[in-house]
C-alpha cells in the first residue's frame, strides 16, 4: 500500500487510506466514496474534507468511518450507508426494504411529462411497487394539483415512503398502503407508473454485489424471462386507467418487443417509449384507446 502524505488521523491520510482499500476492492470511484462516507461521519459536507487536509478527525467520527468503510468493503450500498440517495434533484430515505432508485428510472418521469404537459392539471395517480416511492413523489413535485397512491407488498417499504412524502411536503397529495398489486382499489387513475421486478431470475447472481446481496429481492426478480411482473400488469391495467389514461412501465434492456406484445394482447396500446441517457429503451407508455 503507498504511503499516504498527510499525517496519521487526519482527514488527508483517512481519505488516502480508504481510497487505497476501496480502488482494491474493484469500488469504481473509490476517492469520491471516501470523501462521502468520511464527510457523512464528520457531519459536514464534502467540500469542508477539501479545506484542511492536516484536520484531525475526532476519534468517534473516526470509529464511524470504519464502521462504514467495512461495510462498503463489503459491498453495502453507499446509499444504504449514507441513509438516501437522490432521484429528480430530491432527497430520498433507503433502507434494505427497498429498491435504491436510480437515474435510469427518471425517464419515467419525463415520459410522464410529455403525456401530461399541462402542469396544472388535478392528476389521479398510480405507482405500483413504489419502494421508496420515488417515482410518485417525484411526478406529485412536478404537478402541485395532483394527487397520488403508492402500492407495495412490503410493509416497511410503504412506510418508508409514507416518510419520504413527509420529508418532502408531499404527505397531504401521497398516501401508501402496503398491499399487492391485485388488491381491489375503488377508482380510476389518469397515470399509473411502474418500475416492476424485471431481472431474469438465473441473472441475479451475476449481478454486481452491491445489487445482488443487498438489495431485495422481490423488487429485482422478474421470473425465468423476467417478464412476469408484466404479465400481471397487462391483466390489471385495463381495469385501473381512466379514459385518456396512461401508463409508464419501466423497462429491463431488449425487453419492449415482449412487452408491448403483452400489452397489445391485453387490449393497450403502446403509444411512446423513451429512452435513458444511455439509449436504451426504458420508459413505455401504454393507453388503452
Amino acid at each position: 500500500m503507498t504511503a499516504c502524505a498527510d499525517p496519521a488521523g487526519t482527514v488527508g491520510f483517512f481519505l488516502c487510506r480508504a481510497g487505497q482499500a476501496l480502488r482494491a476492492a474493484a469500488i469504481e470511484t473509490p476517492r469520491q466514496e471516501a470523501r462521502l462516507l468520511l464527510a457523512h461521519s464528520l457531519a459536514c459536507r464534502e467540500e469542508d474534507l477539501l479545506r484542511d487536509p492536516r484536520a484531525p478527525v475526532p476519534p468517534e467520527a473516526a470509529a464511524r468511518f470504519a464502521t462504514l468503510l467495512r461495510r462498503r468493503l463489503d459491498h453495502a450500498p453507499i446509499a444504504h450507508l449514507l441513509g438516501e440517495a437522490e432521484f429528480w434533484s430530491l432527497p430520498f430515505r433507503v433502507s434494505a426494504a427497498t429498491l435504491i432508485p436510480r437515474p435510469d428510472s427518471e425517464s419515467l418521469v419525463e415520459a410522464a411529462l410529455d403525456a401530461f404537459p399541462d402542469r396544472s392539471a388535478p392528476l389521479r395517480l398510480l405507482d405500483l411497487g413504489t419502494g421508496t416511492g420515488c417515482l410518485l413523489l417525484a411526478t406529485l413535485s412536478e404537478y402541485p394539483q395532483a394527487t397520488g397512491i403508492g402500492l407495495d407488498r412490503i410493509p416497511a417499504a410503504a412506510a418508508l415512503a409514507q416518510e419520504n412524502a413527509s420529508r418532502l411536503g408531499l404527505a397531504p397529495r401521497a398516501r401508501f398502503l402496503a398491499a399487492d398489486w391485485a388488491a381491489p382499489l375503488a377508482a380510476r387513475f389518469d397515470l399509473i407508473l411502474s418500475n416492476p421486478p424485471y431481472i431474469e431470475s438465473a441473472a441475479i447472481p451475476a449481478l454486481m454485489p452491491d445489487v445482488a446481496r443487498h438489495e431485495p429481492a422481490s423488487a429485482l426478480d422478474g421470473g425465468a424471462d423476467g417478464l412476469a411482473a408484466y404479465r400481471h400488469l397487462a391483466t390489471i391495467l385495463p381495469g385501473l386507467l381512466a379514459p385518456g389514461g396512461r401508463a409508464v412501465l419501466e423497462l429491463g434492456q431488449g425487453q419492449r418487443p415482449a412487452v408491448e406484445a403483452l400489452a397489445r394482447a391485453a387490449g393497450l396500446t403502446p403509444i411512446a417509449c423513451r429512452p435513458d441517457l444511455g439509449g436504451i429503451d426504458r420508459a413505455l407508455v401504454l393507453a388503452t384507446e
